[in-house]
């Protein structure tokens, strides 16, 4: 269970508000949370791992403080971020799996193993030995998701995972991540996407403004932006 409890993140430079007090539960299977950019969905979503921390308030997870216990809820909770690279560190693709299973698999050997069964996994037994730089966009994603899953997180947040992928991959990618068997928390701009999941949060000016079934949160973020499009052009 993911519970945030009036939590609140402030801009450190500036002092401007990016979420507002924030009260939630998360148990549902599949959340998804859409907004428009700078609305503070992303924020919300990096609480959930410690990425982000509250000023006030708490963000915990199976009752583990983000705050106090970071490394802990990072070993629970796994993010995906919409740029891949920003989290491939390694030269090939098995270097990259065997660097986020050095905490867990000591052995050399087995890490070895261990990266090529993630890899086949994931769709990429051929391309171990490929350079990380030679892969498309798609199979980028697919191998960041392959280290973020080698931890055997019992969360993963996504936060815009499809964006930057062509019509193929994202399909892909997207039915992949929803067939995972654990949480799943996507944030998403795609709301056809965001109508499959059991849950949707709508974020709007660092808030909450909705919070219920996906298609009507659809529907109410596309009523709040049309709203506001004609306010802004009146």
């Amino acid at each position: 269970m993911i519970e945030f409890k009036d939590a609140t993140v402030v801009a450190p430079d500036s002092g401007i508000t990016i979420l507002k007090p924030t009260t939630l539960s998360l148990s549902e299977r599949r959340i998804t949370i859409i907004g428009a950019n700078g609305s503070g969905k992303s924020t919300l979503a990096r609480l959930i791992n410690g990425l982000s921390i509250p000023v006030s308030g708490t963000v915990s997870v199976d009752g583990v403080d983000t705050v106090k216990h970071g490394a802990l809820v990072r070993r629970k909770v796994g993010f995906l971020f919409t740029d891949p690279t920003s989290q491939l560190i390694m030269p090939t693709a098995i270097e990259d799996v065997m660097l986020s299973l050095r905490r867990v698999v000591r052995s050399k050997n087995e890490r070895i193993k261990a990266a090529l069964a993630a890899l086949e996994d994931i769709g990429l037994g051929d391309k171990a030995e490929v350079s990380v730089n030679a892969l498309s966009g798609g199979q980028r994603q697919l191998l960041a998701l392959a280290g973020v899953l080698t931890a055997k997180p019992q969360v993963v947040v996504a936060d815009e995972p499809t964006t930057l992928l062509d019509l193929r991959w994202k399909a892909h990618v997207g039915a992949l991540l929803h067939s995972l068997p654990i949480q799943l928390i996507e944030v998403t701009h795609d709301l056809e996407a965001a109508t499959k999941a059991q849950r949707t949060l709508v974020v709007d000016d660092g808030g909450v403004v909705f919070d219920g079934d996906p298609v009507d949160a659809v529907a109410h973020y596309r009523d709040l932006m049309y709203r506001k499009s004609v306010g802004e052009s009146s």
